[in-house]
């Protein structure tokens, strides 16, 4: 199953998709919460109430139901926001492995992160209604998402992924409905990190990892160079594709 993160369509997936049906796997990439729509479609409504009414726990709640009507535990490959969501899924035992794609980090870790932090400021509904949507400036997807990459790859991306984004999902990941419990006995974990990722720098990804101390559990960490935070659709995205392939073969 594949998890997408905030303000990405689940259409990034398209490629990896296609990589992992045709070594054996049943694939199920669902998109979230009322974001069944292109990405272009969803901006030509934005703002939309019912987007901007989604919060963590939705979300939660709503891969649980998905992954309950599976005819088994999936294995999990979450990217950002949806990194974390594997993480917390995992933590649930609903998942037979997880996959945590430059991930946003969980509320209970401490961290200086300026990018991260400058987005959910920028998103804060203190600031702004929380019923309307918030959507990234092409700039911001240049500066954060996509850089390393050219301008006709950033443009492109960013007309074909970009999705208006609730404000309260952005709050949630400093609640607890965000923590981990990272003394847990759980499910084996895979860390991906990109070290030209300029919104969860590798240090960051790094310490997400490390907070895990169960001594009975799977818990690997990988950094692929000149990867950004969008590397699911860079260059060299295979190549991540395949490390996860080869991983999941020695777990199992």
């Amino acid at each position: 199953m594949f998890i997408t993160g905030a303000f990405v369509s689940h259409a990034c997936w398209k490629e990896w998709i296609v990589f992992f049906e045709n070594k054996g796997y049943k694939i199920v990439a669902p998109p979230w919460l009322h974001k069944n729509e292109f990405a272009v479609d969803l901006r030509h409504v934005h703002p939309n109430s019912k987007i901007a009414s989604i919060q963590l726990a939705d979300l939660l709640d709503y891969y649980t139901e998905i992954i309950d009507k599976l005819p088994e535990k999936p294995i999990l490959i979450g990217h950002s926001y949806g990194g974390l969501l594997t993480q917390l899924l995992i933590q649930k035992e609903l998942g037979y492995a997880g996959i945590c794609i430059n991930s946003i980090p969980p509320s209970n870790i401490f961290y200086c992160n300026f990018s991260l932090c400058k987005i959910a400021w920028n998103t804060s509904v203190f600031f702004s209604s929380s019923s309307k949507t918030y959507l990234m400036p092409f700039k911001v997807w240049q500066q954060l998402f996509t850089n390393e990459m050219t301008f006709e790859e950033q443009k492109e991306s960013y007309e074909a992924l970009l999705i208006p984004e609730s404000k309260l999902i952005m709050r949630d990941i400093f609640t607890k409905t965000g923590k981990i419990d990272f003394k847990k006995k759980h499910d084996p974990l895979l860390f991906i990190s990109g070290s030209q990722d300029a919104l969860i720098p590798p240090s960051l990804n790094y310490s997400n990892f490390k907070k895990y101390k169960n001594l009975h559990s799977i818990t690997c960490y990988k950094e692929f160079q000149d990867s950004n935070h969008l590397s699911i659709i860079q260059e060299n995205w295979e190549t991540i594709a395949e490390f996860i392939a080869n991983w999941l073969t020695k777990i199992t």
